[in-house]
């Protein structure tokens, strides 16, 4: 590779997160919202009507999936005698994509459609870019009061949105997500203190410890009932105090999950149980309206259980039953069900009346229509052309039967209908509508990405050219995965994909290196056909390890099987860490003398034996169902293990390794036949593991076999590339991983750490679900490195002849003597390297910017195509950059 094509190489890569970036900003902007805080209109037909309640106890469990509360299995008995008993209403609520934290209060608090981009500043610890400060809320109102002072113990995200807001708070970090109890117990600490106190208006209560449960060992953990009965019991202990205290007389109850979660315990998406979170309203006073309902029940679809409502209703809500104006930028719709509150019929119309106003601001910013401003416009309501029109002609019905009656004292029932008729599709209208799109950013960044694809051809042209029929197929892939980000349906399933262009990759290596060997020696077209015959096995097997995607995320696979046998899962572990070790062993120390060596076996058999002992430990807090089969006081012994201190020593003791290898490799060279860069791949082996979910850690003895039926191939450098291209996405899937932000993996997130640290949870959490593709870039580099090093298994002089012709024609190529073979090694090998991992890069995220761009206002844009965009940001910086690049040479260079 000549300096001019290293410089394009060079160029290609350091476009590639300007594109990202510049991609990002114009396609995830701040939705724009009216500033300053609402007041209640003056309006002819009188004040606003008295509100039933003159406080709110707003109680947030994280991730309370509806069935958790309503169903038959749940811990919360006590709600649901409330239900049955006519003191408490539940809803379902629908919590719009993307249900992550921070977007839900902000729709909870504010009532309107979040950004998408709250999914990136959610996992920003540190952002306060995100504050409510100076948008309207049902908190700033209440706060606005005469006497308002509110307060808030548990998840600080309620702090970041509102800085100096709360009177009293107790904020606690939200991504913690190793901790059940103390999280929990740092806000109920709080709640016997402040019912004795009447201060407060306003009272937040956020629980995660259910949510980090759902996390690490999903909805069905035997730690979730018990975390419900906890939960329950805080609800016994605020309604109690309504009943009794004097002070609490009028004070509403609100239990609400911010989202719910799906049935791996994840969330983030837009499937059933993500989107359903419980909401019940409670207090005696509710006994007036409602007469109770069946509790527990049964859903009448997936999670719907009783009414479902969207859950901005809840900010309008809240303004009529603590008499409040509604946010300025609601797109809630009062829950009808508590009209029946008010007596009279002038009030319930004047409330929903105000809602309906409220609404019609918004509307006139996105659609501004003459009937809107004048009641005679002429307005075509026969077939309205869009949906601005047939707002304007459902506010010309309500404006029409005003004017008709002669002022504002029609009978409820034939003006009501109209005003929620028209406060409902305005909602739908305005909370679907489309972001405000910079375009220009989006073309601009589609040219750099497409500037950064020339480059990296241009770059790698002659080693492609040179490398034979290789290049046919990575067209195709490329072509392929390019079309099928045009399509919603493709990019939910993108596992299949990978899975069958895995299997069709391994069929074509079987030709080629078929076709090469002699065909006289029967041996070593039998060698090529078991070396391929295991990856396909392998292959077959990661594909059923978990069903990830859309459709069959349920389905039974390898994973559920080991759940219900996890005597079979442990011996599958046991069996990877005795293949880990041994591989290990003869390696540590070798060439120092016989007792350096057996002092190197037993400093392996320790830490290995550190690394099960963190695993066992780790799943009995997590997962305690997987150790069910050990004796009682094995558990126990487990469970009184420091997790965070057991992890520090095996990170500290897989770097004082690495250390060593290289020290010892400095002093010795490659002392006993083993390769620096094969020790430190399976150090970094054992750090994967660590990161890695206990069901999957025996995957890397299926990835290890892949790998090896690679090797005895000895690919040409672009196929393996190319193999470390289809084998590194075929593992991401078979990790769990989906397109879907709900699929993201938490669980290893604190691993050695205490307390939040954006760096150090930002890494693990990415070396967590990208442990898989992190393997296959090391993978990448031995294979590279040992055809430089030995022929392949067929003909090595008919080999070393061709690659010889092959390399005289590309430049940078030197021949070197090995014992008494001559081999080729090309030292641009790693540029090569690079430079179609490069073009594959560009290539795809020039794709997934396209079809972003293209599909802007397709239906699934916000539940499909934005994480796909998100997730692309994280193979092209995190993985292309920082793995396959900066580690790749960091690894690349011990060779």
């Amino acid at each position: 590779m000549t300096l001019g094509r290293r410089a394009l190489l060079v160029l290609a890569n350091a476009l590639i997160p300007i594109s990202i970036l510049v991609f990002a900003t114009g396609f995830f902007p701040y939705k724009p919202f009216l500033p300053g805080l609402a007041e209640y209109q003056k309006l002819e037909y009188g004040d606003p009507p008295a509100a039933p309640f003159d406080k709110v106890v707003f109680m947030v469990v994280d991730a309370l999936r509806s069935d958790f509360v309503f169903g038959e299995g749940s811990g919360f008995k006590f709600t649901q005698s409330l239900i049955s008993a006519g003191s408490a209403i539940p809803f379902t609520a629908n919590a719009r994509s993307p249900t992550i934290t921070m977007p839900r209060v902000k729709a909870i608090t504010t009532g309107s459609i979040p950004s998408f981009l709250d999914v990136i500043l959610n996992f920003a610890e540190s952002d306060t870019t995100s504050t409510l400060a100076n948008q309207d809320s049902w908190l700033a109102q209440l706060k606005a009061k005469e006497g308002g002072k509110l307060v808030m113990y548990g998840d600080d995200t309620w702090l970041k949105l509102f800085p100096d807001t709360f009177g009293r708070a107790d904020g606690t970090s939200s991504f913690f997500v190793s901790d059940f109890t103390e999280v929990d117990n740092n806000v109920t600490r709080h709640v016997q203190g402040e019912l004795r106190q009447s201060d407060w208006n306003g009272w937040i209560m956020h629980y995660l410890g259910l949510d980090h449960i759902g996390h690490k060992a999903g909805p069905h953990s035997p730690n979730m009932l018990p975390k419900q009965i906890e939960m329950d019991n805080v609800v016994k202990q605020t309604y109690t105090a309504i009943e009794s205290e004097p002070h609490l007389q009028s004070t509403l109850l609100i239990l609400c999950g911010d989202h719910g979660m799906n049935e791996a315990g994840n969330h983030g998406g837009s499937a059933p149980g993500e989107t359903s979170p419980a909401l019940v309203f409670m207090s005696p006073k509710l006994k007036k309206i409602s007469k109770g309902s069946k509790c527990p029940t049964l859903p009448s679809g997936d999670f719907d259980y009783y009414t479902k409502i969207e859950q901005s209703d809840i900010a309008p809500t809240l303004a009529g039953l603590l008499g409040f104006p509604v946010p300025r930028n609601n797109l809630g719709v009062f829950i009808l069900q508590f009209l029946d509150f008010w007596d009279k019929d002038d009030d319930r119309v004047q409330l929903m009346l105000r809602n309906a106003l409220q609404m019609l601001t918004i509307v006139k910013e996105t659609f501004p229509h003459p009937a809107f401003e004048n009641p005679f416009a002429p307005v075509k309501c026969g077939n309205p052309s869009s949906a601005g029109d047939e707002l304007a002609c459902k506010w010309r019905t309500i404006t029409d039967i005003f004017h008709s009656t002669g002022g504002f004292n029609p009978a409820a029932a034939h003006i009501l209908p109209p005003i929620v008729e028209f406060c409902t599709y305005a909602q739908d209208v305005m909370s679907s509508t489309a972001s405000n799109y910079d375009v220009s950013k989006l073309i601009i960044s589609i040219c750099i990405i497409s500037v950064s694809f020339i480059c990296a051809m241009v770059s790698v042209r002659p080693f492609i050219t040179i490398h034979g029929s290789s290049r046919y197929f990575g067209a195709l892939l490329l072509i392929l995965y390019s079309i099928m980000m045009f399509a919603s349906s493709y990019v939910e399933e993108e596992q299949n994909f990978w899975y069958w262009i895995a299997s069709g990759w391994t069929a074509w290596l079987f030709v080629y290196h078929a076709r090469q060997a002699n065909s006289k020696d029967y041996r070593s077209l039998l060698l090529v056909t078991l070396s391929c015959l295991q990856m396909l096995i392998s292959l077959r097997l990661v594909r059923r390890w978990n069903q990830t995607g859309q459709k069959f995320a349920g389905a039974p696979d390898i994973v559920a099987y080991l759940r219900q046998y996890p005597t079979h899962l442990w011996l599958l572990i046991t069996v990877y860490y005795l293949y880990s070790a041994l591989r290990r062993g003869q390696e540590y120390f070798a060439g120092n003398g016989e007792q350096a060596e057996i002092l190197g076996r037993g400093a392996v058999i320790s830490l290995t034996a550190i690394e099960l002992a963190f695993k066992l430990a780790f799943t009995a807090h997590d997962a305690p169902e997987l150790t069910s089969f050990l004796p009682k006081a094995a558990v126990e012994g487990l469970l009184g293990l420091p997790l965070v201190g057991l992890a520090r020593v095996l990170f500290i003791g897989l770097t004082g390794s690495c250390v060593w290898l290289v020290w010892n490799h400095h002093i010795n060279g490659n002392a006993g036949g083993f390769s620096l860069l094969h020790s430190l791949h399976l150090l970094l082996l054992s750090f994967l593991a660590v990161q890695t979910r206990t069901e999957n850690v025996p995957l890397y003895i299926i990835f290890s076999l892949q790998y090896s039926g690679l090797s005895r191939l000895s690919p040409t450098p672009s196929q393996t590339t190319l193999s470390s291209i289809v084998f590194a996405h075929a593992s991401f899937f078979a990790l769990g991983n989906s397109n879907a932000i709900s699929s993201i993996d938490l669980s290893n997130a604190y691993n050695g750490i205490s307390g939040y640290n954006v760096l150090a949870v930002g890494v693990l959490v990415f070396v967590s679900n990208w442990a898989g593709p992190i393997f296959w870039s090391s993978a990448s580099i031995l294979l590279l490195c040992e055809r430089a090093s030995r022929p392949p298994p067929y003909d090595p002089r008919a080999w070393i002849k061709e690659e010889r012709a092959r390399l005289a024609a590309a430049s940078g190529g030197q021949t070197t003597v090995r014992g008494d073979k001559e081999v080729t090694k090309n030292r641009n090998s790693f540029s090569h390297h690079v430079g179609i991992l490069t073009v594959f890069t560009a290539g795809s995220l020039l794709a997934v910017m396209a079809a972003c761009t293209l599909l802007r206002t397709h239906l699934f844009i916000w539940t499909v195509f934005s994480p796909k965009y998100l997730y692309a940001m994280a193979w092209g910086i995190a993985y292309h950059l920082g793995v396959s690049v900066g580690l790749g040479a960091l690894l690349w260079s011990t060779n």
